[in-house]
């Protein structure tokens, strides 16, 4: 999984509340079991029309939101089902951080085993964060996490909080299976012992 360190990018704002997990990567997608090439259907439903033309109003679709790194949102984002597919077609698409006021708790941390992550904060916040990503791809915002902050293209500054434990792992770029490897080591120090103390096993 890449390390998340400092990130300053893009932001499209989506401004939509309750957007769930079948708006983010319908069901029709979730065959797979290969994180990628899910992107092409991020946001599918709205993103495209019934003969697969894009819709020219939709956030993505426009130039300036094309290359979006982050995503500003509504309330309660990643509700539904707890389809991972979800997470990992936000990353496909190469979006590494979505602010919310609110998330799914199941897409939350989703998103944090998969190289995103999920910022919360006050609506008062996401109101200029919202208003800051609406000027386009002249505006970057920079996400730093081992600072916690947010910071606007015009510099003014948000802290958010994230647990000690999954900020860790985004900076160190683990997901569980890396975490899993830290302890190889000791994982065979013990099968050795095991193997020894009972052979027939």
């Amino acid at each position: 999984m890449d390390k998340f360190e400092t990130l300053t990018g893009i932001a499209a704002p989506m401004p939509l509340v309750n957007i769930d997990t079948d708006m983010i990567i319908p069901k029709q997608f979730l065959k797979t079991i290969k994180r990628s090439g899910l992107g092409a259907n991020l946001f599918d439903e709205m993103r495209f029309d019934r003969q697969g033309n894009e819709i020219p109003d939709f956030v993505l679709n426009q130039d300036a939101y094309r290359s979006a790194e982050i995503l500003v949102a509504g309330d309660n984002f990643g509700c539904g089902s707890s389809r991972e597919h979800a997470p990992w077609a936000i990353k496909d698409f190469g979006i590494r951080c979505v602010i919310s006021t609110s998330f799914a708790d199941i897409f939350y941390n989703n998103c944090f085993k998969n190289g995103i992550l999920p910022i919360a904060l006050p609506q008062e916040a996401v109101d200029v964060l919202m208003k800051d990503a609406e000027k386009g791809a002249n505006a970057r915002m920079t996400i730093d996490l081992e600072n916690q902050t947010v910071t606007t293209s015009d510099g003014e500054s948000f802290s958010f909080e994230v647990d000690a434990f999954k900020k860790h792992c985004l900076l160190e770029g683990l997901d569980d299976i890396g975490l899993t490897m830290e302890k190889a080591a000791s994982i065979d120090t013990f099968e050795a012992q095991a193997s020894q103390a009972r052979p027939w096993v």
